[in-house]
């Protein structure tokens, strides 16, 4: 059982897939559009492509005729991913999902309009007098987001009309691709968010993770945890829309699913057809397998039975202060070993930017999950990024 994965988006994520891959006897391609990305340190061979040229994708996928076709970033011409299934090949979790998943506006349409899922009302902008018109709509204060974007890049909240050229302008600077357009949602009073890490597989057994709490600043998370104290009848209620949607997807593999929770219930956020960031708490050895694992075995069709909880966990990011474009070197990693039950992952990325999350600091444990946020947080607080 050696099949070939074609990984389109090599960064950290995708670096602990193609090491989960490689566990299981699997050959990986790292494609992404710089060199030195960190999977494909750790791949078979590697790509250096544009993924929004639709011309170069199809040469990469004729090139290698790849059993699983694996996206792992927004930034791909994922329209082709029609056309190629039609081909033969296999799109995880499927060709609709990579698709409308990518986008903001497809997958929110579907979720409030299709399949009447509780969201924050909204509004699209392709102008920033069209934005104005959705401020208007959503109210102040509200939620500004590329429609196309990741790990929070572009995404600000408008809390006086001051805000809203500032909040446009930030918005397009952090949108990935070529898509120059916005969403504009409605503030929610939340108490809390979650991930919830959910496992469709081919065997049509649906299987959810403990769910993960999480902290953020500049729309990119800084803190998980795992488990969230929740309660029974929110958590049972994200599931159900959980199931819901990516059903309605289709296919196999691990999605972050996102929520709100708060005194009116659960809405739902967004989600992602593959390992979330907030998810690496799961490399803390959380649960029996990681969301990295999880995702192998369903690409695989390898089944999971069970997803359990071994040990209370907590991520923090270590991340970049400046602008470096060789390889950066760590300090601080000696002080940062001398704490039990913790542990850190450096990511290997080639160069730094101000804020890039650069390695993640891990701790697990019986104790509350507060608490291993605040060790989790000593532990990146050690490590220097140079």
């Amino acid at each position: 059982m050696r099949n070939k994965i074609l990984l389109l988006g090599s960064g950290e994520l995708g670096r602990e897939l193609v090491i989960a891959m490689q566990r299981l006897g699997q050959y990986v391609i790292a494609v992404d559009n710089y060199e030195n990305a960190p999977a494909m340190q750790v791949a078979h061979e590697f790509e250096v492509i544009n993924m929004l040229d639709g011309s170069e994708l199809d040469r990469v996928v004729a090139k290698y005729k790849p059993d699983f076709i694996v996206p792992e970033v927004e930034s791909i011409r994922t329209e082709r991913f029609y056309e190629y299934e039609k081909q033969g090949f296999t799109v995880i979790p499927s060709a609709k999902a990579a698709n409308f998943t990518m986008n903001r506006k497809a997958i929110r349409d579907m979720a409030a309009i299709d399949l009447g899922v509780k969201t924050a009302k909204y509004k699209y902008a392709t102008s920033f007098e069209e934005l104005k018109k959705g401020v208007e709509f959503a109210g102040i204060p509200c939620v500004v987001k590329p429609l196309m974007s990741s790990s929070g890049k572009g995404q600000s909240v408008i809390r006086t009309v001051a805000d809203i050229e500032k909040a446009w302008n930030y918005a397009l600077e952090g949108s990935r691709g070529d898509l120059m357009e916005v969403i504009v949602e409605a503030f929610i009073d939340f108490d809390y968010e979650i991930t919830l890490l959910t496992l469709t597989q081919n065997n049509g057994n649906t299987l959810f993770c403990p769910p993960i709490g999480h902290r953020q600043e500049r729309g990119d998370y800084q803190e998980s945890w795992q488990p969230m104290t929740m309660d029974a009848i929110h958590l049972k209620e994200a599931e159900e829309i959980a199931n819901k949607v990516t059903k309605s997807l289709g296919g196999s593999g691990i999605w972050g699913v996102e929520f709100f929770i708060g005194k009116q219930g659960v809405y739902f956020s967004e989600l992602s057809p593959r390992p979330h960031d907030t998810g690496m708490v799961t490399l803390a050895g959380t649960q029996n397998f990681t969301e990295f694992e999880l995702h192998a075995r369903a690409i695989l069709g390898i089944p999971v039975i069970d997803i359990s909880l071994i040990s209370n966990g907590a991520s923090a990011v270590v991340l970049a202060s400046k602008e470096n474009n060789n390889f950066p070197t760590f300090n601080g990693l000696n002080e940062a070993s001398k704490f039990p039950n913790t542990s850190f992952t450096i990511f290997g990325k080639p160069a730094t930017r101000p804020y890039r999350r650069m390695a993640v600091a891990l701790a697990y444990g019986k104790e509350d999950t507060s608490y291993l946020v605040e060790r989790a947080k000593e532990v990146a607080a050690k490590i220097q990024v140079n």
